[in-house]
């Protein structure tokens, strides 16, 4: 193999985990990625390869990044954990406290908890919606405000798949006059000089690595049109192709457009494995850390189907859905596509792994399962 299409450094006893890494790409099961682990907040393991484009003429560099899909949740519930550290937000209010629109339709008491483990009853919206909608953030706030919940908030989990920021995010705009993007910017990726944007500035496309759509698409049309997994994933349908354009990039969509690169994830989300600390900066408490790993809900969740256990903002190890991880203080989210990050706070270890060839799976995928596992097995676990 070429000695330029994996790149970067890793400590010796990552080896394994190295030559994985250049399989997958080697083998084609990848087309470019990048993967980090940090070990103490150390980063111990930064690679990259493969090209950014599926005709592999332009390679992967090590500053290249890309669309992360979902990844970008834990970004954002990162920034509203460190509100309610502050004092800011309190977790266990009614939404409306901040956001009074909201309690419109019978929410009033969903709280704001309940927006950062997916319970709110609020996964998707009831009016006709568009990709091209998603970039105007008045009407997907004024939207979710007005409309009642699909079920008892707080008693299941239903994944907001693209409006976690917009739910989340009204709160903190309403707090501090900021959207999650402006926020994350300001209180995360400048502290701890991380290359993660929600809304990419325009000098940034040029290192962009646009993604590979799965060769088999999310369909929904075989759904029953009555069920919360339909009305959440058809309105608007997945769409891969938009997030190359310059309207998605620029958007504040919380959810789902965070670009960055494995290195960047792995840097912020260390703040987790690490009692609050990353980068020599402290940004949570570790009574906030704490909280993240209490369980908020356990069961099949209602618009994905998957056994899923859901903290606060992040997700939980489930023996069915991710038996690639031990149980313990382990809090992660994948991506459409393949990207994970995962924040061990037992092992205060991170994993990242993003790429540009998309599987099929709505959250995370099979490359980034035996990455993964491929860590944790040079942990002796």
């Amino acid at each position: 193999m070429a000695a330029e299409v994996v790149q970067g450094h890793y400590a010796a006893r990552f080896s394994p985990l190295h030559d994985l890494f250049e399989s997958l790409i080697v083998s084609g099961r990848d087309v470019g990625a990048s993967l980090a682990v940090t070990i103490d907040g150390e980063t111990v393991v930064d690679l990259w390869g493969g090209w950014t484009d599926a005709a592999k003429t332009k390679p992967w560099q090590s500053d290249t990044i890309i669309n992360v899909w979902s990844s970008t949740k834990p970004m954002v519930s990162l920034v509203a954990l460190m509100l309610a550290d502050r004092g800011e937000i309190n977790l266990d209010d009614p939404v409306a406290r901040y956001w009074p629109e909201f309690a419109a339709n019978g929410k009033g008491g969903v709280r704001v908890r309940h927006l950062l483990s997916h319970s709110s009853g609020v996964p998707g919206w009831e009016q006709p919606m568009v990709t091209e909608d998603l970039y105007d953030w008045d009407k997907c706030t004024a939207g979710l405000a007005a409309q009642a919940p699909w079920w008892q908030p707080g008693t299941a989990t239903g994944y907001h798949a693209l409006n976690y920021g917009f739910l989340i995010g009204e709160v903190m705009r309403r707090v501090t006059g900021m959207k999650p993007g402006e926020l994350f910017a300001k209180e995360v990726a400048a502290p701890l000089k991380a290359d993660f944007h929600i809304g990419l500035a325009d000098r940034e496309f040029q290192r962009v690595a646009n993604v590979i759509p799965p060769e088999v698409a999310i369909d929904v049309s075989q759904i029953d049109p009555s069920t919360v997994t339909f009305r959440t994933l058809s309105n608007p349908p997945p769409n891969a192709p938009a997030s190359s354009t310059p309207e998605w990039r620029r958007a504040d969509i919380g959810a789902c457009n965070g670009h960055g690169n494995a290195r960047s994830l792995a840097q912020v989300q260390a703040v987790v494995a690490n009692d609050g600390v990353a980068g020599g900066k402290r940004l949570l408490s570790p009574r906030m850390v704490s909280r993240i790993f209490e369980l908020q809900n356990n069961g099949i969740d209602l618009v994905l189907g998957l056994p899923v256990r859901m903290g606060l903002g992040y997700g939980l190890p489930h023996p069915q859905l991710t038996p690639f991880i031990p149980e313990g203080r382990c809090a992660f989210w994948g991506g459409w596509g393949g990207s994970i990050v995962l924040a061990d706070a037992d092992r205060r270890m991170t994993v990242s792994y993003v790429m540009n060839k998309m599987e099929g799976g709505t959250v995370g995928g099979t490359n980034a399962a035996e990455l993964v596992a491929c860590a944790y097995n040079i942990f002796g676990v």
